[in-house]
């Protein structure tokens, strides 16, 4: 069994911002927390110093059992590196250097094999299997039979870039719950996973007798899985000892008692400066009230340097102005359209106006037929076309921006929209992402605020298509909830690739991918593969 402990820990960013203040907390053996809190508060972060990614400027961090971590964007990898690499690099530390002296050795065999070449050879294979590491391929070919439904043999050397987002994270997943890792730090672990593959998880979670350290914005995830809620927020932490259903009020109660600690204390703060005040006048032409004065300037210094209680922490007011435009009556239309070995031929209209919900299997074709749509090289047959008028904006899944890296949000506003500084500074406010947030660069943002600042490009692109590939993967609660808002607002068509059981709720139309390769329509959303069977 394992457990997590931090004592005291202070981080500050490279660029001099405190993000962590002190914090201290501990999850104990077999029990499922969720690190939950505002995109951009140091979730994330605290992930990498528990993991030892990361150095603290202060503090401590010790965990037990062996330490399994999944981050958070486990897609953002080299070219060619293949679905062995990606299990070897949630291995077992061992493992993990054995395999690497191993593939050293390998590569000079190709140069030379020449007697000592052959000893190395033939030791580091002996270390490798020490290490456990022929014991974990075995292993990791249940996990490819379950997430890939093929052999670790017939897959491993299968580049992890050919894989979708949910597959990658299912078999990262499969391999931390059946390791023997037994402290598991999962960084967003639903993303990408289709709901059939979120309840695997919730069904996991409940079922391992790990401890497990998680971030997740779904709402319903957490209420099924986890039993202790850690709540980053302006710097500090705090505990909720019961599950996400009585968190809302939980976190209520805690911020009226913070802010009734806090009106006490300035209240306290002001009769002693007003006594200290009165003294030191009566002390002027009283000698005997010098000592009374010199108390009461010894009590308001030990008051103060003691410090006020911690201030409860705002909520974020987060405002998106997704605008779109009239365009023709019909703004997609596909004919005998078919995405090659995804999909099975298929017709679909789509009118102005409209919200389509994009449902499916991982790996169904889903995130291809918007990059289509969003004018993408993508192989196909048949007609894929937009109405007159229609502008596409397209959500990544990934994120993969390339063109926005090394900018800051403030530059990138400013560049590709020419707005004065002063109005993009305001245009970030509302989204959450002025001061020095607007400052960093792009690839330094977290998950969330990379999410919002590619949504308030889509409002500045005057797009009046939205193609959204999981939109609310990395957005915290308030955040996905002004989405939501900003699309009832939204005078254009909507296209949305989602997982998420809530977001999906408010859209009219639902087409799901299915997972023989039909594409058909549904009156609600289609969350399992039985059910797709039974909708025709």
């Amino acid at each position: 069994m394992g457990h997590v402990e931090v004592g005291h820990l202070t981080y500050v960013l490279p660029d001099g911002r405190p993000l962590l203040d002190d914090v201290s907390f501990r999850i104990g053996e077999g029990v499922k927390a969720a690190l939950i809190g505002p995109n951009g508060a140091g979730k994330t972060t605290l992930l990498r110093l528990i993991s030892g990614d990361l150095q603290p400027v202060e503090g401590s961090v010790a965990n037990s059992g062996g330490l399994g971590v999944m981050r958070q964007f486990i897609g953002s990898i080299r070219d060619g590196r293949s679905v062995h690499d990606l299990l070897l690099s949630v291995a077992p530390v061992r493992v993990r250097q054995a395999a690497e002296k191993l593939a050293e050795v390998e590569l000079l065999m190709m140069e030379r094999d020449d007697e000592k070449t052959q000893l190395r050879y033939a030791q580091a294979i002996t270390d490798y299997s020490d290490a456990g590491g022929y014991d974990i391929e075995v292993l990791w070919d249940t996990c490819t039979m379950a997430a890939l439904g093929a052999p670790y043999d017939n897959v491993k050397y299968r580049e992890v870039t050919t894989l979708s987002g949910g597959e990658q994270k299912r078999l990262v997943l499969e391999a931390l719950l059946r390791g023997p890792d037994q402290t598991l730090l999962l960084d967003e672990p639903d993303n990408y996973l289709d709901v059939p593959g979120k309840l695997w998880l919730e069904q996991a979670l409940r079922e391992t007798p790990k401890t497990v350290l998680l971030v997740s914005h779904d709402r319903q995830l957490l209420a099924n899985a986890a039993d202790r809620i850690v709540t980053v927020e302006a710097g500090n932490i705090w505990v909720h000892g019961g599950g996400f259903a009585t968190y809302v009020q939980a976190r209520k109660d805690r911020n009226e008692r913070l802010e009734e600690l806090r009106r006490r204390w300035d209240e306290e703060h002001i009769k002693l400066k007003r006594l200290v005040n009165m003294l030191k006048q009566k002390a002027t032409y009283n000698d005997g009230m010098a000592a009374a004065y010199h108390a009461a300037q010894t009590r308001l210094r030990k008051f103060v340097e003691a410090g006020p209680p911690e201030l409860a922490a705002k909520d974020q007011q987060i405002t998106m102005r997704l605008r779109g435009g009239r365009t023709g009556k019909r703004a997609v239309i596909c004919e005998n359209l078919e995405l090659t070995g995804l999909m099975k031929p298929f017709d679909l209209e789509i009118w102005y106006g409209e919200r389509v919900a994009v449902l499916g299997s991982n790996g169904s074709g889903k995130s291809h037929f918007l990059r289509l749509i969003a004018g993408e090289e993508i192989r196909h047959t048949g007609v894929a076309r937009l109405g007159a008028r229609v502008v596409p904006g397209h959500f990544a899944q990934t994120h993969a921006r390339p063109e926005l890296a090394k900018r800051t949000p403030c530059e990138i506003v400013m560049t590709e929209h020419a707005r004065l500084r002063n109005e993009a500074m305001k245009i970030l406010a509302r989204y959450e992402l002025a001061g020095t947030i607007a400052e960093q660069r792009f690839e330094t943002l977290s998950g969330g605020q990379q999410a919002r600042l590619q949504i308030l490009l889509l409002e500045l692109s005057g797009a009046t298509l939205l193609l959204l590939d999981e939109p609310t993967d990395n957005l915290d609660l308030a955040s996905a909830e002004a989405l939501q808002e900003g699309l009832d607002s939204f005078a254009g068509t909507v296209l949305a690739v989602t997982h998420d059981r809530w977001f999906a709720a408010d859209f009219d139309r639902y087409l799901v991918f299915g997972a023989d390769g039909r594409v058909y329509e549904a009156p609600e959303p289609v969350w399992d593969e039985g059910r797709v069977e039974r909708v025709r």
